[in-house]
């Protein structure tokens, strides 16, 4: 990214991975984030390696959202975006609403009111329609904002699930001169695995922490004998190699999967930004 090039500036509530904020490059919207808001320490860890590593420029991490200094960003922010709590709203949980510890509009809000940004993006799950979607988009207008809605789901931009997701884009009227739209490269999905047609998801690729290639051990391991782990298989030649099981035979527990939980966490509350460039390339129009 060119620093150097005045940008729409963005600030993030709800960051996790930075999903949405890829999906608005993805639509062709330069951007530059001014914080990321996370209370999640993975998510946290997943933000500063990125950093690091140049992926992302620098910029500070807030990780309380209820405690977020807002005033010190009005009327100079263009965009806040943030995937909130879905906990609240979700079917796979309690659907407790407003009564629900995790429910964080009510902040949020404040914040924008406080912010005034050119625009609000938000993504939260598909059953937020029926709970507490209403009362949000009343918020928005109220706080001087046109509002716009639509559910979206992953298989729509190639994926093989739908993980549909409700987006909202809330703008006021000089919003017009905005950056927004461009075309969405095709993303890339694998699709090594196959049952009836149905695409699955790779499990066996060699970019997932559970498949390793080992160094050949033939006199340690005989063919097919699991050890540790390891499933070892000679070939015609009398050489092979070892791979490690999807399951290691220690009951329901991966072995060699690194922060295996706090990963799958991450990508369950995290967005497809795929689908966020497509939500925002839609209502924009």
């Amino acid at each position: 990214m060119d620093i150097t090039k005045e940008l729409p500036t963005v600030i993030s509530f709800c960051s996790g991975y930075g999903g949405i904020e890829r999906g608005l490059e993805l639509a062709g919207v330069e951007h530059r984030v001014l914080a990321y808001v996370e209370i999640e320490a993975f998510a946290i860890a997943n933000l500063v390696a990125k950093m690091e590593s140049g992926e992302l420029v620098p910029a500070p991490i807030f990780t309380d959202l209820k405690t977020f200094p807002a005033h010190l960003f009005r009327d100079c922010v263009d965009i806040i975006t943030g995937g909130y709590p879905c906990q609240p709203f979700s079917a796979a949980g309690k659907r407790l609403g407003t009564e629900d510890p995790r429910h964080l509009w009510p902040y949020i809000l404040d914040h924008i009111r406080s912010i005034r940004p050119v625009r609000c993006f938000f993504e939260n799950v598909e059953g937020h329609i029926s709970l507490g979607l209403r009362e949000v988009i009343g918020d928005l207008e109220g706080a001087g904002y046109r509002t716009a809605w639509g559910i979206f789901s992953a298989a729509e931009v190639g994926a093989p699930h739908q993980r549909k997701r409700v987006y909202i884009l809330a703008d006021t009227d000089n919003a017009g001169q905005q950056p927004s739209g461009g075309a969405i490269p095709e993303p890339e999905f694998r699709d090594n695995a196959r049952r009836g047609g149905e695409k699955l998801a790779d499990t066996i690729s060699t970019g997932l922490q559970g498949y390793a290639e080992c160094h050949r051990d033939d006199e340690a391991r005989q063919p097919n004998k699991i050890t540790n782990g390891y499933i070892a298989q000679k070939d015609a030649n009398g050489g092979g190699e070892a791979v490690w099981l999807p399951e290691p035979r220690v009951g329901r527990v991966v072995d060699g999967c690194a922060d295996r939980v706090d990963r799958i966490r991450l990508l369950g509350n995290g967005v497809v930004p795929q689908t966020a460039a497509k939500a925002w390339t839609t209502l924009t129009c």
